[in-house]
């Protein structure tokens, strides 16, 4: 896989390879809503509490005698029919967390990267180029990339940065809701899947690729298969 490599002012300069596994699969919908619903639900804090008819005040007596009034037996003023009384199958504090495989988050990741990288989203910067933090500055790159952070209407932007760009990081921070920052080890399925375009520089790319990307054969499918150890091993 090849992204195309610009430079600051938006002139194309020549391409860096991408591993597949990373930015050419073919993406895995159900797996992507799986785990974003899942990073979803991780945010929710699950505080939200109500009453039970045990828990509320009052209620001790039976509002009136069970028969001969004409009206509908009630046994306590605290029943969930009542202005006031508990409320039936209410929400109780609870944990939303969903266990979810390692192997399935970085599938889901994999499949948005793929997702924008063949919708031609994805951009790769030579480098930022900006020496001293100004807003401006940041806005002028978002613009000779195409990307208008200045307009309503202009797509969702995500910016892979390192930790060092501190002068980087302080242009972009104030671009608004459009406009959102991330260090290439927090690339998630649900951000990439949030923002329209994502763009890397160099570094960060490599970064990603690095945290991200299959390694070399693990240590167990290196190993000679039993047969061949003993075969091996045994004398002539």
């Amino acid at each position: 896989m090849k992204l195309e490599v610009t430079t600051p002012a938006g002139a194309a300069k020549g391409s860096v390879d991408a591993p597949d596994d990373l930015f050419a699969i073919v993406p895995n919908g159900p797996v992507m809503h799986q785990v974003v619903t899942a990073q979803l639900a991780h945010r929710r804090a699950g505080t939200h509490s109500t009453k039970t008819r045990a828990e509320v005040s009052g209620g001790g007596a039976k509002p009136w005698r069970q028969k001969g009034t004409g009206r509908a037996r009630q046994g306590s003023i605290r029943s969930p029919q009542w202005r006031g009384g508990g409320i039936a199958h209410g929400p109780k504090p609870r944990d939303y967390t969903q266990r979810t495989p390692k192997k399935m988050v970085r599938l889901a990741l994999c499949s948005a990267l793929s997702d924008r990288a063949q919708g031609d989203r994805i951009k790769v910067v030579d480098d930022w180029a900006i020496d001293e933090p100004k807003t401006k500055r940041g806005i002028e790159l978002l613009e000779a990339l195409g990307l208008r952070p200045a307009d309503a209407r202009a797509p969702r932007v995500l910016l892979v940065l390192d930790r060092a760009d501190h002068a980087a990081w302080k242009s972009f921070r104030n671009l608004g809701a459009r406009v959102q920052i991330l260090l290439p080890e927090e690339l998630n399925a649900y951000d990439v899947l949030l923002n329209d375009w994502i763009v890397f520089s160099k570094a960060t790319l490599e970064a990603a690729v690095s945290k991200f990307a299959e390694g070399p054969a693990t240590e167990e499918a290196s190993r000679p298969a039993a047969s061949e150890a003993i075969e091996a091993e045994a004398p002539a």
